[in-house]
């Protein structure tokens, strides 16, 4: 008997861990995505990697935005055109799942533009929506 819990408590851990790390994934490609579309000035596919919903919530330095057209809006009129958005890079530091379809992750940001190189954070929860992973909500600075 003890034996056969022990290859079930194995069996649903290594399955758990395979899940995660399909999900880490899936949410670093989300994001690698959003840094290609942004790096090809493409506002409209970047925001993509949001959930498409009132119930946005993106935090920055001019406070709370709530809302997938609102935070476009203020994308396109904080970062105009090419020049404005300039090269987008990241640094993941970490991905952790707060449940099965919630994630929190920590990260970095870096824009390299002709005049300046504005970089800070970022704190993201994303929750997997109908089989995808959508941040919900962003707070970066």
């Amino acid at each position: 008997m003890k034996r056969l819990l022990i290859i079930a408590f194995l069996l649903v851990s290594i399955g758990t861990h395979a899940q995660t790390a399909k999900d880490k994934q899936a949410i670093l490609n989300v994001l690698e995505k959003q840094r290609g579309d942004w790096n090809k000035g493409d506002l409209e596919a970047f925001m993509q990697g949001y959930v498409k919903s009132d119930s946005l919530l993106f935090v920055g330095g001019s406070g709370p935005t709530y809302g997938w057209q609102k935070t476009l809006d203020n994308y396109k009129k904080t970062y105009q055109g090419k020049a404005g958005m300039g090269f987008l890079t990241f640094g993941i530091k970490k991905v952790d799942f707060l449940n099965k379809d919630v994630a929190f992750v920590l990260g970095s940001w870096h824009l390299k533009r002709e005049k300046d190189e504005p970089k800070g954070y970022f704190t993201l929860l994303f929750k997997k929506i109908s089989g995808e992973w959508k941040i919900f909500v962003d707070h970066s600075s």
